[in-house]
């Protein structure tokens, strides 16, 4: 089984939504056989990702950062969509820090990094904003010698 996991930004410009679907929907076409799904759920390109890779036939494993990882949703719609995702993984990895922190977040993202054949990050090439952002789990992916596609619109800035 090929494993593909997602690493990317939470806020991505409306003007880029089409083209990271696109190449999102093209990896996934580039995995033929079994697939498994590697993703924390966080709003935006993880969730784009865990439902393109659903969709898709694959199996989603699910990298839980914490106990309270829960709570960084908010009530209505976001949390409702991480609950319905969750609900559909096959495999969930749930880690051991108590809280929602930095460091947390760094941890599951080297654990998606260290289990994947191929890693997609949705990055603008700017570095992470705090410990954990998706600059910092590039560059650890890319230390360990991991495949990464990187996914992003020329031109786009993120807010």
């Amino acid at each position: 089984m090929k494993r593909i996991g997602v690493t990317g930004h939470r806020s991505i410009p409306q003007e880029a939504q089409a083209h990271v679907l696109a190449a999102m929907r093209a990896a996934l076409r580039g995995f033929d056989g079994s697939v498994e799904a590697l993703s924390s759920l966080a709003v935006g390109a993880d969730q784009l990702f865990a439902d393109l890779a659903l969709a898709h036939g694959a199996a989603l494993t699910v990298v839980i950062p914490s106990g309270d990882y829960e709570a960084c949703f908010a009530e209505g719609a976001e949390l409702s969509r991480y609950l319905s995702l969750k609900a559909r993984a096959v495999r969930e990895v749930r880690l051991d820090y108590p809280h929602s922190t930095d460091e947390a977040y760094y941890a599951a993202g080297a654990y998606i990094a260290d289990h994947c054949d191929r890693l997609l990050a949705v990055w603008d090439g700017r570095p992470a904003r705090g410990l954990g952002g998706t600059g910092d789990i590039v560059t650890y992916a890319r230390t360990l010698g991991r495949p990464v596609t990187v996914i992003w619109r020329d031109g786009v800035e993120r807010a």
